[in-house]
């Protein structure tokens, strides 16, 4: 079979294989225990699903929720929001193994912090959950307030549990935006928080691009133009202003990369890339040094010019390593479609291997100039008196 014909062999499987799984709908649902429910939904994301009856003459809520949990060891949750549409404050139902065996705790999320069993604002009982096929089903009866015609809800799946404490969710976009209104007698559920999300989501990603081509991308390239095309006499001073320009650039473009990460890390309260946060902190602040030392540079004979370019390479050297590091950090952290993971590699892969062939290339340059008799520095990247 042809290379081409065995690739579409292996999507058509792969289509066959999770046609079934995306197929199925909360109607066609049917419960061991045989509960039955007036109401349900297929909600909008996390490929969950909700079942539902409200008895109005007590006020009471019987609900079924169903999930996959990301990990064998994961966990599901399904909560009302008493005060606002988002997570803190919900009231949540949470399912998971303990020991093997499914079970629902009840926690009250008052912050984004260290999240634990407590009790809820309102009466719950006949609480149960069930594995069956991967997807985890919980199941409760709860008091709503009397008159309730709507409720906000939100709903989350998470990895892992340590002890009782929930193991942090991802925050993909599904994650994000799996929040929104239930109509107790029947309806639609409604998503009450897209347009936030999508802005949120926007933002990180501008941060993302910033600090990509920032740090990431000008900052190696200016120091590969100051490192090597001094070399060639015929490019003196160009190198020097090519690098001072890509410098500035990349400060300029990395501050405002940064602005934009410390406002997304004080609208994430709980949550904290601590890695990512300080190494972000590092480089504004080595860079910010780098520009100031630029002012204060000794001219070329001055007997503390050597000093200054053994803390000017130390510090620019520094920002290339952690600039690079601090990408794929972040790039982990956003992980978007692998083809932009793999076009960053292949950039810095490219920047890498004409480093490589200007450095041989160099040390022939130096080596001629040496059986000359002509003496140079080729890796003291002087600058311009």
């Amino acid at each position: 079979m042809a290379p081409s014909n065995w690739g579409l062999f292996f999507i058509l499987f792969l289509f066959l294989f999770l046609y079934p799984a995306n197929s199925q709908t909360c109607s066609s649902r049917k419960f061991s225990n045989n509960n039955l429910y007036s109401q349900c939904s297929d909600l909008p994301s996390l490929s969950a699903f909700l079942h539902w009856t409200y008895d109005s003459s007590n006020s009471s809520l019987s609900v079924a929720f169903v999930a996959n949990p990301p990990e064998s060891n994961g966990w599901i949750a399904w909560a009302i929001n008493p005060t606002s549409t988002g997570m803190v404050g919900s009231q949540a139902l949470v399912a998971y193994l303990d020991a093997g065996v499914p079970v629902v705790k009840t926690y009250d999320v008052t912050s984004y912090g260290s999240i634990k069993p407590s009790k809820l604002s309102f009466e719950v009982w006949d609480t149960a959950a069930e594995l069956s096929g991967g997807q985890m089903m919980m199941f409760a009866k709860l008091k709503v307030p009397t008159a309730a015609t709507t409720l906000n809800q939100v709903w989350q799946v998470g990895p892992s549990v340590d002890g009782t404490n929930l193991v942090v969710h991802e925050f993909q976009p599904a994650n994000l935006n799996s929040k929104g209104t239930l109509a107790l007698s029947g309806g639609e559920v409604t998503n009450n928080g897209g347009g936030e999300i999508d802005s949120r989501t926007m933002r990180k990603n501008i941060h993302g691009v910033l600090n990509a081509v920032s740090w990431g991308f000008l900052f190696p390239t200016g120091i590969v133009m100051a490192r090597y095309l001094r070399v060639f006499p015929s490019a003196d001073p160009a190198w020097f202003y090519l690098h001072i320009s890509c410098q500035i650039s990349a400060y300029a473009i990395g501050v405002a990369g940064w602005g934009t990460g410390m406002k997304l890390g004080s609208e994430s309260e709980g949550f904290e890339f601590s890695d990512h946060r300080n190494i972000g902190i590092s480089l504004f602040v080595l860079a910010t040094l780098q520009m100031s030392a630029f002012f204060l540079r000794p001219k070329k004979d001055h007997k503390y010019r050597k000093y200054w370019n053994v803390y000017h390479h130390s510090v620019g050297y520094s920002i290339l390593i952690l600039g690079i590091i601090n990408v794929f950090k972040g790039i982990n952290m956003l992980n978007p479609d692998h083809k932009w993971k793999s076009a960053y590699v292949g950039v810095i892969a490219m920047v890498g291997a004409i480093a490589v062939v200007l450095e041989a290339f160099t040390w022939v340059v130096v080596l001629k100039r040496k059986s000359s008799n002509q003496s140079t520095k080729p890796f003291d990247t002087e600058s311009r008196q």
